[in-house]
């Protein structure tokens, strides 16, 4: 799990148990995306000799999420144009080819227009949350055009209703879904026990390494 929050304080409470965690720093982020970039086509490459088209949990290759969020903070807020242009450029790349080699991207900010967001990045992204907006139009932004005159709108939702929002899947229409609610102290009380979780999974492959190298010894 690789975590980027320009915030820091939205994915920072998952932090000890990411692999990556980056801030508000553009050229981190970007140098990130340029190393998943090369992971990738490593990937790639290796499906190609073994006449594979994906990865499968036979592959022997973990899947790697990339989160982000407040996206919009590096797209057009932070850095240079030139950064942002890069930066957009890798993240669409990354949604684009990145499913098929195990690395999965996941990305949420407030919304995101054209002159945010880039459509060719948008429209990319085969699964959209509309939480509550404050207009139809913004929910066709991120759910897609039209939707709003069909009846399906997170400008309907309740400012009380959290976690409430439409969902839509690939080629599907969307379903109105509410997640669970969690406060700060139950955010942190998971993330320390999955924290747990990943540095006693790390003890022991490195416990099982060690026994595997003795044994050739």
């Amino acid at each position: 799990m690789i975590l980027v929050d320009g915030k820091r304080v939205e994915l920072g409470t998952w932090r000890a148990c990411a692999e990556t965690f980056i801030g508000p720093s553009i050229s981190d982020a970007t140098e990130l995306l340029r190393q998943l970039q090369s992971t990738m086509d490593e990937r790639y490459g290796e499906l190609l000799d073994a006449g594979r088209r994906k990865i499968t949990r036979q592959s022997g290759r973990p899947v790697v999420l990339v989160v982000f969020d407040e996206l919009a903070y590096f797209s057009a807020t932070i850095g240079e144009t030139r950064q942002q242009k890069e930066f957009v450029a890798l993240v669409r790349d990354l949604v684009a080819r990145g499913r098929a080699a195990g690395i999965i991207v996941v990305a949420a900010t407030q919304r995101p227009s054209a002159d945010i967001i880039p459509t060719s990045l948008r429209d990319l992204f085969g699964y959209r949350w509309a939480f509550r907006c404050t207009t139809d139009a913004s929910s066709d932004v991120i759910l897609g055009h039209g939707w709003a005159n069909q009846g399906y709108t997170a400008a309907d939702i309740d400012p009380t209703c959290r976690g409430v929002g439409w969902l839509i899947a690939e080629g599907g229409i969307p379903r109105r879904m509410k997640t669970a609610y969690l406060t700060d102290e139950q955010a942190a009380v998971i993330a320390e026990h999955a924290a747990q979780l990943r540095a006693r999974a790390a003890l022991a492959a490195a416990t099982a390494e060690e026994s595997e190298s003795e044994e050739m010894a």
